[in-house]
């Protein structure tokens, strides 16, 4: 009977992997999308329709971008067999940093001010990543230690360097990077860049198989190619259309994309071809599958770990833009805890802290995961503490299943 029970379990993972095969993603991927679309169901019927609704989608996308921009840069330092504990705290420097650009120094309404401010925060960002890093890498003293540091040092920064106070208001066109009702690019660009999207779904999935072909490695069925472009491509026009349908107040005038989520996007595939396809990308991922051989066969393994860090705190710096332009000002708590919430969604993503393993798209398909359930405990009504509980627990169980997943596979 146990051998008949051994038998139908296999047939089931068989079968489930096959299907996470022709749609172009890692079976555990899968199964994680299969558990949001669960919990976005749970949550929508909990909150008496109110969480897909199109406002909340809308809300909850400029959301996910501030995770998952930070998430995609998280996942190289996670792969690297390191941590970041600093981030939310880089996040709150940096945004005040930015805020006393623009009001003590540039003006607010010159054309350079959004601009050079943006700049300015971005090198901050990356030169206190690339100090960690090398404090790590050189010194020897392990992330955990030097971020945790960060995170204690960069939060009173924060505060000190402007006495706790908040800066505001910030530049108009400054804000409209955080996006919100001026801050997207209206309908017609949204079917534009959704279009553009499906064309490059189409130009891809025939790429990939062209160039499998010509190695002569094995593809699936024509038909599973088709089947994966209808499905991805339906699911760009669904989201554009959902962007679309939020009217602004007191108008019928459609918001479109928010300009945080296409810079999520932009990211997110700058990261990709990143950890794919560049020599810096499989330093990254040889380090963390074996740092000892990588380091005989030829790789900077201290130079490589500076700008792991480096390309963290530039990230770090970035969402900092996006918050700050969101909140029009500059808090000394602003980023308070997200480190939780980015360290959680490269987990989630299928990120594994032992090294060596994560993707990219994983770690935002966790930034959605962590950020809707945040965002659902907030239509619920759920108190701040019991939020952060949820989240530590969500945390923990996340490595547990890594661990387990990661014992059944060898």
């Amino acid at each position: 009977m146990a051998s008949i029970d051994l038998v139908r379990s296999h047939k089931v993972r068989g079968g489930f992997e096959r299907i996470s095969r022709a749609v172009g993603i890692d079976p555990r991927l899968f199964g994680m999308l299969l558990i949001l679309a669960t919990i976005w169901i749970i949550l929508n019927l909990a909150t008496g329709g109110n969480f897909l609704t199109a406002r909340n989608l809308f809300n909850l996308s400029l959301q996910v971008a501030v995770v998952g921009v930070m998430a995609t840069g998280m996942v190289l330092v996670i792969v690297s067999r390191n941590i970041d504990l600093s981030v939310g705290s880089i996040i709150g420097f940096v945004g005040v940093f930015g805020a006393l650009v623009q009001t003590e120094f540039l003006g607010l309404g010159h054309g350079y001010t959004w601009w050079v401010t943006s700049l300015l925060m971005l090198m901050v960002g990356t030169l206190i990543g690339a100090g960690q890093g090398a404090i790590i890498a050189y010194g020897g003293v392990p992330s955990f230690i030097v971020t945790l540091g960060g995170l204690l040092l960069f939060r009173n920064a924060a505060f000190q360097i402007n006495m706790g106070a908040t800066v505001a208001p910030l530049d108009e066109t400054f804000k409209l990077i955080g996006g919100g009702l001026d801050g997207t690019i209206g309908a017609f660009w949204s079917w534009v860049c959704g279009v553009a999207a499906v064309a490059a779904i189409v130009f891809t999935t025939f790429h990939v198989r062209r160039k499998r072909q010509r190695f002569r490695f094995a593809v699936r069925p024509l038909y599973m190619d088709f089947v994966a472009i209808v499905l991805w491509s339906g699911l760009v026009l669904l989201f554009v259309g959902v962007m679309n349908s939020y009217l602004r107040p007191k108008t019928e005038v459609p918001m479109g994309i928010a300009i945080p989520m296409l810079i999520l996007i932009g990211v997110t595939l700058i990261m990709t071809v990143i950890a794919r396809k560049t020599s810096f990308g499989r330093y990254v991922y040889a380090i963390g599958g074996n740092p000892e051989s990588a380091d005989l066969a030829g790789i900077s393994v201290k130079w490589t770990i500076v700008k792991v860090f480096a390309v963290m705190g530039f990230l770090a710096g970035l969402a900092s833009i996006i918050v700050t332009a969101r909140l029009n000002a500059g808090a000394s708590v602003t980023g308070t805890l997200t480190e939780l919430n980015v360290i959680a969604a490269a987990v989630i993503g299928g990120s594994s802290l032992t090294g060596g393993i994560g993707t990219i798209y994983g770690a935002v398909i966790g930034a959605v995961f962590m950020q809707s359930l945040e965002n659902g405990m907030v239509l619920l009504g759920v108190p701040t503490p019991m939020q952060k509980m949820v989240i530590a627990i969500v945390l923990v169980g996340a490595v547990w299943i890594d661990r387990i997943y990661q014992r059944s596979r060898s």
